[in-house]
């Protein structure tokens, strides 16, 4: 008897080992489909534009998502909401510069996915990430859900926590009507 119980023990464990799908596949996003659109707000007004992927990678254990990592090319980032011009070369070029994201200095930006969380359905998941903007790194979390190859999340940043101080109220006092908000929003859509 003694001998039967150690062998469905020694099953059972065997059992979950095997059970066990070993290192994550990792499965690179399309650079060139991907997409990130932010959108930036003052009091009256709000623009909003695009920026690209330079790399990124999602990990999976079977079907589920444990992991990832992007990099964002910071040199990439247009404005969208102004036609051509020198009003939407202007935006770009002082959102570019030292006053905003200094992309000259700080070509890349980054989010590494810490911890994945399911919720009730498969394809939807409570991320944990830490995104490294300017050289400074923050804790964020936000949703995400998965569905035939793409992944979707909307996430909030507020670009103090990254010392990008032009006309923020944060940092400076009597700003009145000129000051830019702290938050900004980022749409993005991964494709793997």
């Amino acid at each position: 008897m003694r001998a039967l119980f150690f062998s469905i023990c020694f099953l059972l464990i065997g059992g979950i080992g095997f059970a066990s799908t070993g290192e994550p596949t990792v499965k690179s996003a399309n650079t060139k489909t991907s997409s990130i659109v932010w959108k930036g707000y003052k009091l009256m007004k709000t623009h909003q534009g695009t920026l690209k992927l330079k790399s990124g990678s999602l990990k999976f254990d079977g079907e589920r998502l444990v992991g990832g990592e992007f990099v964002v090319d910071m040199k990439s980032l247009e404005n969208t909401d102004l036609s051509s011009g020198s009003g939407k070369e202007k935006l770009e070029g002082h959102l570019k510069s030292e006053d905003f994201f200094a992309v000259e200095k700080y070509p890349t930006a980054s989010i590494r996915l810490t911890k994945v969380v399911q919720r009730g359905n498969p394809n939807e998941y409570r991320v944990t990430g830490l995104v490294t903007i300017k050289n400074k790194s923050k804790e964020i979390h936000f949703n995400t859900v998965l569905n035939n190859g793409v992944a979707t999340a909307d996430i909030k940043l507020d670009r103090s926590d990254f010392d990008v101080r032009y006309g923020s109220g944060s940092f400076f006092d009597n700003l009145g009507d000129t000051a830019i908000y702290d938050d900004f929003d980022l749409e993005v859509i991964v494709k793997y």
